[in-house]
């Protein structure tokens, strides 16, 4: 039994990195890997938003081999510049600047987008770059709203482009262990995964209407979301917990770990949703909860819960995030790294497989810089040669719903029942209305 696990987690995790790790599919030989169309083609990107999470993620792609970034696009000229002199450095090439990204859409060389932008953008620049041909690499959320998944995985079907979600720890190696090693019965059957998310969050005080900076473009920034004026205290990053653009750390952060949740248990949509909470630290302009814990119940008899802190960074496991899984036999445990650690019944650990160095680094600035890579190395085997994406769309989806529907639950200060075939709320149309949003005339998202 123990040898045939093994075998089972061996094979699992080695089918499953052979892309990213530069592995050629089994009946395929390098010559005629060589002659699939767009093999040895340099694939050329172009990155929006890039203010600190887009830097680093366009980074990453600039010293990829076989890759180009050729357009950055940013409201933010300070930002744009920044980043177009970083990425010159890694690949002895000054990528264009793009203010608007739409413009960038329009080279019929380009042949990706990278989605960084804020939380309100993600959907709509995804869907004007599936319908002007280009594949999409979207950071999580991949929507701001339920309905804005279901444009994309639409999308994605009628434009038949590579439509990855930056849920990066799908591609990490010893990650894909443990959850091989989960679905291998290690713990028995697991049926209760535990997630969460700390950290220790200032306060943003109370912001005032002033004079948009020269170097933003608020207009554009705003975009399909409905117009509100601009505050000192929205941008960069505290536009994460206004509704109009962010949609709090429920999905800034726990879509990672509930998404490993969701993976390990094997389930897709919820039967029941509830979530408790409320912004509990700071009396300021925070709309979004600081604390909040979001249960899940599924049809086969497990749960999922995810409890969020965003002012008070103390740790759970030891570890600021994290998943664990409780089984019939033992638990195991993710935290935030490239490891695992399995426990019996009586939580002694039978099992610890910590963080190991990756044998091609390409020169990265850190470990998780260095993982992240494979994440993106499983997209552009997609687009190259058809491999199947760690993260596709319709996946992508689903965990962000979940997160989603725990938003929903908070906000309508009651627990939905949903059908399990699609998430969709029942007998609820007020909590339905949270599954779409309004837009800004003229900037409606459509497939």
């Amino acid at each position: 039994m123990k040898n045939s696990r093994r075998n089972f987690i061996k094979k699992t995790v080695a089918g499953t990195t052979a892309f990213s790790l530069g592995g050629i599919l089994p009946g395929f030989s390098a010559k005629s890997y060589a002659n699939i169309m767009g093999a040895n083609e340099r694939i050329r990107v172009g990155v929006m938003g890039v203010n600190s999470r887009g830097l680093a993620v366009s980074s990453n792609f600039a010293v990829q081999t076989g890759c180009e970034v050729a357009y950055v696009s940013d409201v933010d000229s300070r930002a744009a510049d920044k980043c177009m002199a970083a990425i010159e450095k890694l690949q002895q090439k000054r990528p264009k600047p793009a203010p608007d990204f739409r413009k960038a859409l329009e080279d019929k060389n380009m042949d990706a987008l990278i989605v960084t932008a804020p939380d309100h953008w993600h959907a709509p620049a995804a869907l004007l770059a599936c319908r002007a041909g280009k594949h999409v690499y979207l950071e999580k959320p991949c929507s701001h709203n339920p309905r804005e998944g279901e444009l994309l995985v639409a999308a994605q079907k009628k434009y038949n482009r590579v439509l990855q979600m930056g849920n990066q720890r799908r591609s990490w190696p010893k990650v894909m262990e443990a959850i091989a090693e989960l679905h291998s019965g290690v713990i028995g059957r697991p049926y209760f995964a535990k997630t969460w998310y700390s950290n220790n969050r200032a306060a943003i005080g109370k912001g005032k209407i002033v004079p948009v900076p020269s170097w933003l473009n608020y207009e554009l920034w705003q975009g399909p979301a409905p117009r509100q004026p601009y505050k000192d205290n929205l941008i960069h990053y505290n536009w994460h917990w206004f509704w109009n653009w962010g949609t709090g750390e429920a999905l800034n952060n726990g879509t990672h770990m509930v998404d490993l949740a969701r993976w390990g248990l094997q389930v897709d949509f919820p039967v029941k949703v509830s979530s408790a909470g409320g912004r509990y630290r700071y009396n300021d302009d925070w709309e979004t909860p600081d604390t909040q814990v979001i249960n899940l119940e599924f049809e086969n008899n497990s749960m999922i819960s995810w409890e969020g802190r965003s002012c008070n960074g103390q740790p759970v496991e030891g570890s600021s995030v994290g998943v664990l899984f409780y089984g019939e036999t033992g638990s195991l445990l993710i935290e935030g790294g490239n490891a695992y650690t399995i426990f019996d019944l009586k939580g002694k650990i039978i099992k610890e497989v910590k963080h190991e160095d990756l044998i091609d680094p390409r020169n990265l600035s850190s470990p998780a810089q260095e993982l992240d890579a494979l994440h993106i190395r499983n997209f552009f085997d997609a687009i190259r040669n058809g491999a199947p994406l760690r993260s596709d769309i319709t996946g992508g989806h689903q965990s962000t719903l979940l997160v989603q529907l725990g938003n929903i639950a908070q906000r309508t200060e009651r627990t939905l029942q949903t059908d399990p075939k699609n998430g969709h709320i029942l007998n609820d149309n007020e909590a339905m209305q949270l599954w779409s949003r309004e837009y800004e005339p003229g900037w409606e998202p459509e497939v």
